[in-house]
């Protein structure tokens, strides 16, 4: 069936699904294109919808609020219902479709009229290639095959009018999960009616890509638009399981996306932040977007940050406990900008005197030293001691002077000191372009130092909560926080609690209020305490204010950052692969978890438990012994594992 009628009636049946009911700017930018070339939008939305939302949805067309079941499955079938088959068949066109797409990058008019001299009876803008084998369980095929994507098919008369179609959705069984919904409806859709002779086609051509990607949207999308003209992309880019894309990329399809977009078509990609801070876990917006600025450190545009400096007021907090640091620490704040202002906290008259001292030679627009109470730590310095001006300033510095006692040798916490000035405060270069990163990013919340992941910290990176989840939970409770936190998924958080933030940004966690009884008397360098709640819930509120949380290194640090990183895994790639674990890295940790709930755990523990109660002639013996029966050989040579 081709259309050639510039008045074909169109409905389209747009489905509209958010956790909280709220209607971001993307979907009246998306319906506002859609509707110039439809006759009647109808929209049917799952579970919650507010007010405002109801609204603003009610101005494109009817609006049906439903319950939240049967995914967007059975909501296409409610609208269908509600409208008839006679009616239906009124239509030259229906069109389903859900808010799980973006767009248009380019105008709708185009897909219509290509699409429109097309002999088809259903179409669809993206197609998802055919998968051997049934991941879901639910396919009658014992495969996924070929389809279109169900986030746009388009239907025509012929195929609407028909008793296959109305079939299919009077027999739709309820869909209880998101792989029933790809198992009994989209991956099956065009195949049934196929396989009826029923004509399709997609707009966004790919049948050349098949070997390049199974799922070109999701892999390739910048290909996909910069090629293929595809007018839409999907929001689950943004926070896709990071584990599915590094089995078909290098990590960089959803950074490219987002640099074409920003820079290459006139989408504006402020409406992509609205669209995922709120609902989605910022460490797989960090990752997918590779939300890591590594910096200069040895140059910098001088003339522009004295502008910027100008234009935005700049500020830098540091709390001083330790008189012996007191030239180190001048050397990390003399990289500021001299048209910043400085407030420097500390616990006694004493010690504001010996700073004095020391700063007198700073060079800055305000030099303010200020006695707050020794309690808290550097928290209550950022959140009490200067709480009055905090709000004055548009991009600030946090840091403190940084001893780490408890560890020996004594260079393991001076690294993580070193680690944690050099990507705050490493140089005036540096600081100058971090604060040129944050004029050019306005949705940049916080940018943090990377976790410490050497020696004794190296369980860090994989165990970044600690402790110290549920006493972060309750304190995001007890703030209000809506925004998604999960112990299985990190916070990306300054966990040595120096960074650069936005005060906008923090404005949730200001409205608190605090006082310095609010917190602990010292000492108190407990884990799973209020201190280290706050430590990792920064970022959480810069996203529930509608910043995204970012690491930030230092050119030079980078360098040092992933050649560890890259030590760390080349040496668990070798010891996994010699046994037989791999290729793939999900793989690889499946397989670890499940030995070592067995074996590897039992023998782990035996081992830490002869090393303690034994003494330490016989655990040596016992050890040399055990080494030399694990590698003995039989007499072919071929070795007899123990």
């Amino acid at each position: 069936m081709v259309i050639n009628n510039a008045d074909a009636k169109r409905l389209v049946i747009y489905f509209f699904y958010d956790r909280n009911g709220i209607v971001d700017r993307y979907v009246p930018y998306f319906l506002d294109d859609l509707r110039k070339n439809v006759s009647e939008i109808f929209i049917v939305c799952n579970g919650k919808l507010s007010e405002d939302g109801r609204k603003l949805l009610k101005q494109y067309g009817e609006v049906l609020v439903r319950e939240n079941k049967g995914f967007d499955v059975w909501a296409y079938k409610t609208a269908l219902e509600h409208y008839g088959w006679e009616r239906l068949a009124l239509y030259d066109e229906v069109i389903m479709m859900n808010n799980t797409i973006l767009g248009p990058v380019f105008p709708f008019s185009e897909t219509f009229e290509k699409m429109d001299r097309q002999d088809v009876d259903f179409w669809g803008l993206t197609e998802y290639f055919k998968i051997n084998g049934d991941p879901f369980g639910y396919s009658p095929y014992g495969y996924l095959p070929d389809h279109i994507q169900s986030h746009w098919i388009a239907c025509r008369r012929s195929l609407v009018s028909s008793e296959d179609f109305r079939k299919y959705w009077q027999d739709m069984p309820m869909i209880e999960n998101y792989e029933q919904a790809v198992g009994k409806h989209e991956s099956v859709f065009t195949k049934k009616f196929a396989d009826k002779g029923y004509q399709w086609a997609v707009s966004a051509e790919c049948e050349d890509l098949r070997d390049y990607s199974g799922y070109p949207l999701m892999m390739c999308p910048k290909k996909m638009l910069q090629e293929r003209r595809c007018p839409i992309f999907k929001k689950r880019s943004f926070f896709h399981m990071e584990a599915d894309y590094l089995r078909n990329t290098a990590g960089e399809q959803t950074s490219e996306l987002y640099a074409f977009l920003k820079n290459e078509t006139d989408y504006d990609v402020d409406l992509i932040w609205e669209a995922i801070l709120r609902n989605y876990h910022q460490y797989d917006i960090v990752k997918n977007l590779n939300l890591t600025y590594i910096m200069p450190t040895e140059k910098y545009d001088r003339e522009l940050l004295e502008k910027q400096t100008k234009e935005n007021k700049v500020a830098l907090v540091m709390h001083l406990y330790f008189e012996d640091l007191l030239e180190e620490s001048y050397h990390y704040v003399s990289s500021m900008p001299e048209d910043a202002d400085i407030y420097l906290t500390t616990d006694s008259e004493k010690k504001k005197e010996a700073i004095e001292k020391v700063f007198a030679k700073l060079p800055c627009k305000k030099l303010e030293i200020r006695v707050i109470q020794n309690r808290g730590r550097d928290v209550s310095s950022l959140l009490v001691g200067v709480k009055d001006v905090i709000m004055e300033y548009d991009i600030v510095c946090f840091a403190h002077d940084k001893k780490t006692a408890q560890v020996k040798p004594g260079t393991i916490g001076a690294s993580f000191a070193y680690k944690c000035f050099e990507n705050t405060l490493s140089g005036k270069a540096y600081v100058a372009n971090v604060i040129d990163t944050f004029v050019k990013n306005p949705r940049l919340g916080i940018l943090s130092p990377p976790e410490p992941n050497h020696s004794t910290f190296f369980i860090t990176l994989g165990v970044e909560w600690g402790p110290n989840y549920d006493v972060t939970k309750a304190l995001a409770d007890r703030l209000g926080l809506t925004v998604p936190m999960s112990e299985d998924v990190p916070p990306v958080a300054p966990l040595g609690t120096m960074f650069w933030f936005r005060p906008a940004a923090m404005k949730p966690l200001y409205a608190e209020d605090w006082e310095y009884e609010d917190f602990p008397p010292e000492p108190n360098g407990i884990d799973g305490t209020l201190l280290h709640a706050i430590e990792r819930i920064y970022p959480f509120i810069a996203q529930e204010a509608g910043y995204y949380p970012a690491y930030g290194m230092t050119d030079k640090y980078a360098a040092v950052e992933y050649t560890n990183l890259h030590y760390y895994v080349r040496e668990y790639n070798r010891a996994l692969v010699k046994n037989g674990v791999g290729p793939f890295h999900d793989e690889m940790v499946a397989e670890i978890d499940r030995l070592g709930s067995f074996s590897g755990i039992f023998k782990y523990k035996l081992k830490k438990f002869l090393k303690k109660h034994l003494p330490q002639g016989m655990y040596a013996s016992l050890k040399r012994l055990w080494k030399k029966w694990k590698s003995r050989r039989d007499y072919s040579g071929i070795e007899i594992k123990g």
